[in-house]
């Protein structure tokens, strides 16, 4: 099944320059009459003269021309050798594949391939790797007999190594996830605000989701749409104390270091996820002073999509990270709430 990105989402992939959204949709121009891939190097245009397309025809179709730049009618060649590559991991994930034997396959010299795999993907090939490795343990639980088997079965050496991983990788246990999330329960609840509903879910290690919404009805399908697996019930009186700690993020003098979190992401969001756990109340930081704060200063896109996909709003407060300009870019619970937000903290920041 394919997944529906809104236009505030491509909007972000666009600004991040994301490699990863290429495959995935094109962005025209009305004052130029261009269309580009969403990682073109060109200068960003104003999003008023912006519009979206599923593929090339329906651009030219439009009346649009192809960029030179980017060209969008063409295949990209860097684009090309880290699909080949991450072909060629999938196929040998009983192995752990040395940077030098994946980068002489892309033909591509260790160093250049790292950074450009890095660039394009956000992760190391080790990570991907890695998180590859888990993804097929999630699919061995739910096919072997044994869980033993699952685990040799998706190229770990030991069970040790997948436990290790489980709870990054799956967000439970392996046997919680056999039994295909079956007792794993999660509560929430949802409060109002000046910014629109508020939901709060939680496990019983923490936070999962924190999100803006229009109301309970939209909130609720989503949350039940993400967390499929799970057993999801509505405890409006358990939550009411964290409920208001997240409420009070809102507020004048609120932090939220005391909030336990449960959310899971590759190695290279949870690090982003932390730096922005780091941003003070009534400060702003630019994706690429991000980028180098978590060392890895060309990773800028890739910065931009690990804010997009933050779970949980204001705990993790992503509306304080701006384009370098100082202008507001996308937001995943939209541009209008984050320009809210930054103003109510810049209007009262915490002591």
């Amino acid at each position: 099944m394919q997944i529906m990105i809104s236009s505030d989402q491509k909007w972000t992939m666009v600004l991040a320059r994301d490699i990863k959204a290429d495959s995935q949709f094109f962005y025209a121009v009305k004052s130029t009459g261009i269309f580009c891939r969403p990682s073109c190097p060109s200068r960003r245009p104003k999003r008023e003269q912006v519009e979206f397309f599923d593929s090339t025809d329906a651009a030219q179709r439009a009346g649009y021309r192809a960029c030179r730049r980017c060209t969008p009618l063409e295949r990209n060649s860097q684009l090309a050798k880290i699909e080949d590559a991450c072909r060629y991991i999938d196929e040998n994930l009983e192995t752990t594949l040395s940077l030098d034997t994946i980068s002489r396959r892309a033909g591509l010299s260790p160093f250049h391939f790292q950074r450009l795999f890095k660039r394009t993907l956000g992760i190391s090939p080790r990570q991907y790797q890695q998180a590859r490795r888990a993804g097929k343990f999630k699919q061995a639980l739910l096919s072997e007999a044994r869980i033993t088997d699952a685990i040799y079965d998706a190229g770990y050496s030991s069970s040790s190594r997948a436990y290790e991983t489980s709870n990054e990788q799956l967000g439970m246990t392996p046997s919680e996830f056999r039994r295909n999330g079956q007792g794993v329960a999660i509560r929430y609840t949802t409060v109002a605000t000046d910014l629109g509903k508020l939901l709060i879910a939680t496990t019983e290690r923490g936070v999962c989701a924190v999100r803006f919404g229009d109301n309970d009805k939209i909130l609720d399908r989503d949350l039940r749409q993400e967390f499929s697996a799970a057993e999801i019930v509505r405890d409006d009186q358990a939550l009411g104390r964290v409920a208001e700690q997240v409420k009070n993020l809102l507020g004048e003098r609120a932090g939220a270091g005391e909030i336990p979190l449960d959310i899971q992401g590759t190695a290279f969001q949870q690090r982003v996820w932390s730096a922005l756990r780091r941003i003070p109340r009534g400060q702003t930081r630019s994706y690429t002073e991000i980028a180098a704060n978590i060392g890895s200063p060309k990773a800028v896109r890739a910065v931009a999509s690990a804010c997009a996909s933050n779970p949980v709003a204001l705990v993790i407060p992503c509306h304080r990270v701006v384009h370098k300009s100082g202008s507001v870019s996308g937001y995943r619970w939209g541009v209008d709430r984050k320009k809210a937000l930054l103003q109510a903290e810049r209007v009262s920041p915490s002591e």
